[in-house]
């Protein structure tokens, strides 16, 4: 399918194939960074919608994104090709972003949003992509490198905007923006090669039925804390309730990026180390400890620390899951798995981030982190359940 150029490496380091995704993921966040800090300010303010509107934008967002990985799995592995659904995601959401800048009201970013979230069509080949070239030995760490380079990119992006809003405005930036993901569709077309599917080579059979036991159970606790947890846009609007204001709303988003991104690659070396499972649950115990600081925060400082803590969740959760998923997965069904598993989490993010901005508006800003708290302590109950079921000797 492709070539494993470093994928026998265990020990020097991932191969150009991982260095390229990593590279090309780096300018893409970038990019999309640039606008994310002030997504919920430019949906809310500048385009006048509320609270339930945001939500409704990021859920949608969220559930499109699960669809898209789904299909590009499926599609990806019964064609045989990965490339191609990489470089065409990255150029879908450069187009979308040049939508955002001249959409003139909050009802003009939905098809935007759909184009731009179809986007991660590239997610689940890519995902494989990184899988096949890594042995047991440093897959964790290569899901953890791509992860960093994610963060790093959005941190790169986030003082960008830092410095370049007050200048340029919505428009303008929006524009800029969507050069970094132009690059990356460029740097992929250029840089990864792909072997050509033998004529007559047989489809994989892809089959829900075919997936082990306790890769179904980890989809159930995937979808059960994906209901937890709603869109990072609800922290910072909470926090403008608080000591900060406006102008701190790209800060917050910084110190939560700039912390996933120092720590998504230890993390995942420490799930190469250690096992999966016991870092996974501490990601769910470090949400858990979310909900709590900004539920009894007692000042700027508190907020700051929530926003830290997140970015630890965040470094601990996203290289690990997708690890657990792609080595419990069939060899000839990973982009698949890797795709359905994202598709229910997506789509239960979409009733997760409808419901906190309805329950927002309707009960208080405090009631979607109570809820949040007893769907994460139900999932992390599961977790520990999967891990009964592999035994503790394969949890790694």
């Amino acid at each position: 399918m492709t070539e494993r150029s470093g994928s026998g490496d265990g020990t020097r380091g991932p191969g150009r194939t991982v260095r390229t995704l990593a590279a090309a993921s780096f300018l893409n966040d970038m990019g999309s960074d640039m606008i994310y800090p002030i997504w919920p300010l430019f949906v809310t303010q500048f385009m006048g919608a509320n609270m339930a509107v945001l939500g409704l934008l990021d859920g949608l967002g969220d559930a499109l994104v699960s669809i898209s990985k789904a299909f590009s799995g499926y599609i990806s592995d019964r064609v045989g090709r990965r490339k191609v659904f990489i470089w065409t995601g990255y150029l879908m959401g450069s187009l979308s972003r040049v939508g955002y800048a001249l959409s003139p009201a909050w009802g003009w970013l939905i098809p935007f949003r759909i184009l731009d979230r179809s986007g991660k069509i590239r997610s689940s080949p890519r995902d494989a992509l990184v899988a096949e070239a890594s042995l047991d030995s440093n897959r964790g760490r290569n899901f953890g490198l791509l992860r960093s380079m994610d963060h790093l990119g959005a941190v790169v992006g986030i003082l960008l905007a830092a410095l370049l809003f007050s200048y340029l405005g919505y428009t303008r930036l929006f524009l800029i923006a969507a050069l970094p993901s132009l690059a990356a569709s460029a740097l992929i077309i250029i840089r990864i090669r792909e072997r050509r599917a033998l004529k007559g080579e047989s489809s994989p059979r892809i089959s829900f039925g075919r997936l082990p036991r306790s890769l179904k159970l980890f989809f159930l606790v995937g979808g059960i804390f994906s209901l937890a947890s709603f869109s990072y846009s609800f922290l910072l609007m909470f926090s403008l309730g608080s000591e900060i204001g406006e102008g701190g709303v790209p800060f917050l988003y910084l110190i939560f990026t700039a912390t996933a991104s120092v720590v998504s690659i230890w993390f995942g070396k420490l799930s190469d180390s250690i096992g999966r499972i016991p870092v996974m649950a501490f990601s769910f115990l470090l949400w858990i400890a979310v909900c709590l600081l900004f539920l009894f925060h007692a000042g700027l400082w508190m907020i700051i620390a929530a926003f830290v803590v997140y970015g630890l969740h965040k470094g601990s959760l996203e290289p690990v899951r997708k690890t657990i998923v792609s080595e419990l997965a069939p060899d000839d069904m990973r982009a698949s798995t890797l795709g359905g598993y994202q598709m229910l989490i997506g789509l239960a993010a979409l009733p997760s981030s409808l419901a906190a901005g309805i329950i927002w508006e309707m009960v208080s800003p405090g009631a979607p982190f109570v809820i949040s708290i007893v769907l994460t302590l139900a999932s992390l109950l599961l977790l520990m359940v999967m891990w009964g079921v592999r035994g503790r000797g394969a949890s790694s």
